[in-house]
């Protein structure tokens, strides 16, 4: 069993002042060098929880949170968190690609040369590592001068991927990379996620079933604003103690 990367210990989250609840007494261990999924249909606070884990939430107004959230024995609420740096640690990948309107080569520069990194020769050996992570470089070594909005959808996804892989984080959280891409480049992105499983601590929403039994080692089942229920995505998908599960994952709700 991998060592626990991030202990969530009773979190609740509100939008609009306190108004509207989104996320109930969450309690989750997620392991390190492991992927953990987070299922459920929409609007039962499953994206809402990902962005609790690197604090994108912070950029609504009126959002309040209280319980624990600890990354390596780090409380990433602590009034002394830096959150800047928390966001090195913590990378995130959206739903739509969305690479800067530069280069591809800028565009994964971008946060070693924000963070104080110039010498050039240091920047490409940066890009080349972090594009060949994200499994792209055969495909964009000729072409890194060329704008990352002239790729493919899968391609601008994984150019992402390699811009958070850049800053070397300890965690890559993944908002449905795959929702927007056809099958072929689907295939790609959870091929490259299983890789970086390795090296990271990765946690994915989805709303593919089939996706998540494919790619994670864990699961948990999200219904609205709770976690149902927390296992192996094997015991998730064959073996669910709780009927709204069961229901879930056979497609009778969501």
């Amino acid at each position: 069993m991998s060592e626990i990367k991030i202990r969530v210990t009773d979190l609740n989250f509100f939008y609009e002042f306190g108004k509207v609840q989104a996320l109930k007494s969450i309690n989750l261990d997620i392991p390190n060098n492991s992927i953990t999924s987070l299922i459920g249909p929409s609007g039962c606070g499953k994206s809402t929880f990902l962005r609790t884990l690197n604090r994108m939430n912070d950029l609504i107004e009126g959002v309040k949170i209280d319980g624990k959230i600890l990354i390596d024995d780090t409380d990433i609420y602590d009034k002394h968190t830096d959150v800047v740096s928390l966001r090195r640690r913590v990378g995130m990948v959206f739903q739509k690609s969305n690479p800067f309107p530069k280069s591809i080569f800028d565009n994964v520069a971008y946060g070693p040369s924000i963070n104080g990194i110039k010498r050039k020769s240091q920047l490409e050996e940066i890009v080349t590592e972090a594009l060949k992570r994200a499994a792209i470089w055969d495909e964009v070594k000729d072409r890194l001068n060329d704008s990352a909005l002239s790729l493919s959808g899968g391609q601008q996804q994984r150019v992402c991927i390699a811009r958070s892989l850049a800053v070397n984080p300890e965690v890559l959280l993944l908002d449905e990379p795959a929702s927007a891409l056809d099958p072929i480049s689907t295939t790609k992105i959870e091929e490259l996620i299983f890789e970086l499983k390795n090296k990271f601590c990765i946690v994915i929403v989805t709303h593919n079933m089939q996706q998540a039994a494919r790619v994670s080692d864990k699961c948990a089942f999200f219904l609205n604003g709770e976690i149902v229920e927390y296992d192996s995505t094997r015991k998730i998908f064959t073996d669910p103690k709780d009927i709204r599960t069961q229901n879930y994952i056979t497609g009778r709700f969501g």
